[in-house]
């Protein structure tokens, strides 16, 4: 990835007091108590009111593709309400004066953004921002950054990622990528590729030419790899793994029979895979440096969908040893079982939030298919979306959203969708045709 350099950006001098401008990627999970005068939303009770806020247009060429960017983002995180342009006292405010902040105020704004993209002596771009309290009348941060002109709209995500830290306390999402199964042609004959896009779909391309059929890509949470699996007509599926960067790509293993459900460790050096082997499958964990495999289940059960926590000490799966598909926690390295699903109906796909502190899975039940959440004990189940077709959730890095998809049925195909651990929030992710299985990248590198 283009290293993106980042400079903190002083308040303009005019007296006021700079509050705690954020470094990327070091925020605190939850919202701390803070003072009631300060920009904030508290997601700790999962109540909340999205904020009002105004996006003014960048100056400089390529400002306006960058504010655009930050509201489109901003918008769909749910949290925010970007104030129509048409509402804006000052169209254009100027980038080194203090805003207006009465005007701001009647026109409901709580919290303004003001930026502008500008070339340096060497032909980089700098783009800057500044995040006021319109309340207070107080600017909250401010950051410069630095890079190849090519990066506009990775500036505008990493803006996104810096405000919605500073505002809600949780880690960003903005700057990343997701990998997805993209489908077309006829429900009986689908051609199925692999797609990587930035999180809010733009940017597409194709990581495998459809000859052969893919599923089940996961993301590597410390490298731009993912695994998936691939079956050629004839032969049995086989797990790979894929450098995004480089477009090299490797077979895991040499099983003879078919493998399936891979998923990477904490730090990328193991994969958890199921094995099939007769008419059931058990789980196993290879290390890619050496191959060396290592047995972790042994039952007459269809055991799959294997899911590290994130300190890699524990292993969520899928099984159905008790009857039906349930979710099952065990050691790492292999042991016995202990079941975590009790409620009505099967248990799928489980996904370790990358926080340690929930496990998503698909339940299928009453003739629907819902995406929840439990803790990584089982208790505290709750359904954040239900449809139809619900499936494959997968966590964003800062474990506050969840992707899946959503098949209708019939003749159509699934779409991709964003929600929120409260369920309060959810929007469609757009691709260019129908698309199943998304995976989310770990954030980009932000700057240094």
């Amino acid at each position: 990835m283009t290293l993106i350099d980042r400079k903190i950006l002083s308040p303009v001098a005019n007296g006021l007091t700079r509050r705690g401008a954020l470094a990327l990627g070091g925020a605190a999970l939850l919202v701390p108590a803070v003072a009631k005068a300060e920009l904030v939303i508290d997601l700790r009770g999962g109540s909340f009111q999205p904020l009002p806020i105004a996006i003014a247009d960048f100056a400089g060429d390529g400002g306006v593709l960058v504010s655009g960017v930050i509201t489109n983002n901003l918008k769909r995180s749910g949290y925010f309400t970007p104030i129509d342009k048409s509402r804006h006292p000052d169209r254009n405010p100027p980038f080194d004066s203090v805003p207006q902040f009465e005007a701001w105020k009647a026109a409901g704004v709580q919290a303004l953004v003001t930026g502008r993209v500008s070339r340096d002596g060497s032909g980089r771009i700098k783009a800057e921002f500044r995040l006021w309290d319109v309340t207070t009348g107080t600017q909250t941060d401010g950051q410069q950054y630095f890079t190849d002109p090519s990066n506009n709209r990775r500036v505008g995500h990493i803006i996104s990622d810096a405000i919605f830290t500073k505002v809600t306390g949780v880690g960003g999402f903005f700057d990343t990528r997701v990998v997805f199964v993209d489908e077309s042609g006829p429900k009986e004959n689908r051609r199925k590729r692999l797609a990587i896009m930035d999180q809010d779909g733009a940017n597409v391309r194709y990581l495998t030419n459809g000859d052969v059929s893919v599923v089940t890509p996961r993301y590597s949470p410390v490298a731009q790899e993912v695994t998936y699996m691939s079956q050629r007509m004839g032969e049995q599926p086989r797990v790979h793994v894929l450098n995004i960067e480089t477009g090299q790509r490797q077979i895991v293993g040499n099983f003879p029979d078919m493998t399936s459900s891979p998923r990477f460790s904490p730090n990328g050096a193991r994969i958890a895979l199921s094995l099939q082997q007769g008419g059931n499958a058990n789980l196993y964990a290879m290390d890619i440096g050496s191959r060396t495999t290592t047995r972790l289940t042994s039952t007459g059960a269809i055991d799959t969908s294997p899911s590290y926590s994130p300190d890699g000490t524990q292993i969520v799966f899928e099984s159905d040893r008790g009857g039906s598909q349930q979710l099952y926690l065990m050691p790492s390295g292999g042991g016995e079982g202990k079941r975590l699903s009790f409620g009505a109906g099967s248990y799928s796909q489980p996904s370790w939030s990358p926080r340690g502190d929930l496990i998503a899975f698909t339940r299928r039940g009453a003739g629907g298919f819902a995406i929840g959440v439990m803790r990584p004990d089982g208790s505290g189940e709750r359904v954040l979306t239900e449809g139809f077709h619900n499936e494959a959730p997968n966590w964003a890095p800062n474990g506050q959203y969840i992707m899946f998809f959503r098949d209708p049925g019939g003749q159509s195909g699934g779409k991709l969708y964003m929600v929120d651990i409260t369920g309060r929030v959810e929007v469609p992710v757009p691709t260019p045709a129908f698309a199943s299985d998304p995976t989310w990248s770990p954030l980009l590198t932000a700057g240094k």
